[in-house]
């Protein structure tokens, strides 16, 4: 399988193009097979960097996946439901899909959902306390938070 690029490295160039850009940030395996593609290179090639890759500890599916959900949580404000969405999408193991999640604590889930839930009660220009609930709840589904949790804050910072 080979995609067209614009440029065919051979098996060694691309190999210490891949090293830098699996050195500059976490990448997962599959990310990294596909830029190998687009470098021109053949299934068996690609197979082989990749062996090596995470052999020379440059590519390590389990450091990715702990790294990319306490970045989306801290930074992007993501649920543990939209982290495992796009981790699963990416091609990462149920067992690394565990241990990622160990990156956010119950706390910090909570308070993170509360203060995007305040945030979003906040901005609502509505008066009917329904409609806000409403659009708050959808957007804590949105960001990726479990319905019961978001229910169960809602509750507490809009009571009826």
């Amino acid at each position: 399988m080979r995609f067209p690029s614009m440029k065919k490295y051979t098996p060694l160039q691309a190999t210490e193009k891949i090293r830098h850009y699996c050195a500059y940030q976490e990448r997962s395996h599959q990310e990294t097979r596909n830029k190998l593609y687009e470098y021109g290179l053949y299934t068996s090639e690609v197979d082989e960097i990749l062996t090596e890759l995470i052999n020379d500890g440059f590519l390590n599916e389990e450091r990715f996946a702990k790294a990319f959900a306490g970045g989306k949580f801290r930074i992007k404000k993501w649920g543990k439901i939209k982290i495992v969405r796009e981790l699963e999408s990416r091609g990462i193991s149920k067992n690394c899909l565990k241990i990622a999640l160990r990156e956010i604590s119950d706390d910090d889930d909570q308070i993170t959902l509360r203060e995007i839930l305040k945030k979003k009660i906040d901005q609502a220009t509505d008066d009917n306390s329904v409609i806000i609930r409403d659009k708050a709840a959808k957007y804590g589904m949105q960001k990726g938070f479990e319905p019961e949790l978001i229910w169960k804050e809602l509750k507490e910072l809009l009571p009826k």
